[in-house]
């Protein structure tokens, strides 16, 4: 799948191999950094992407590629919902490379996404955001999509 923006930048969407773990490492790290501030064991991170390689039950990773570079990366995440009996899929670790950002990319991602959601007979597509990111958030509103009332609680184990 190739893709031109309007400032005749040539992309391409495709599933992630397990040779790409290693920049979605990297991409995870840097996003941690941008957003939130926190620092990233890149190691920790390598094991986590290739664990999603090695079962399929964890989700499925999507890149986009100028050229044969990867710039950016997206992780596509399961929830079983017994309200609803199907799936709903969750976007996480998001990330464009600052250098293509504005290009369409992510929405050329989210569109690959929602085709593959709609041939799963997926009826809900979710993501989290940090609450300062604003402008991934009017990136996410154009789109289309919706921010929900939910508030997000965890306890470590």
């Amino acid at each position: 799948m190739s893709e031109t923006n309007s400032n005749s930048s040539v992309f391409s969407i495709r599933d992630a191999k397990k040779e790409d773990a290693r920049s979605i490492a990297q991409f995870q790290v840097a996003m941690a950094l941008e957003t939130e501030g926190k620092t990233l064991d890149l190691e920790l991170v390598l094991n986590a992407a290739n664990a999603v390689f090695d079962d399929a039950s964890k989700g499925f990773y999507l890149v986009a590629e100028v050229g044969t570079e990867v710039v950016a990366s997206l992780l596509i995440t399961f929830e079983w919902s017994d309200w609803r009996n199907h799936m709903i899929w969750y976007f996480q670790s998001v990330f464009v490379t600052q250098e293509h950002r504005g290009q369409g990319i992510f929405g050329a991602m989210y569109a690959k996404v929602m085709q593959l959601a709609q041939s799963a007979d997926v009826k809900v597509v979710r993501l989290y955001v940090e609450t300062d990111n604003e402008q991934a958030q009017r990136v996410y509103e154009q789109l289309g999509m919706k921010r929900l009332p939910y508030y997000m609680y965890e306890t470590k184990v």
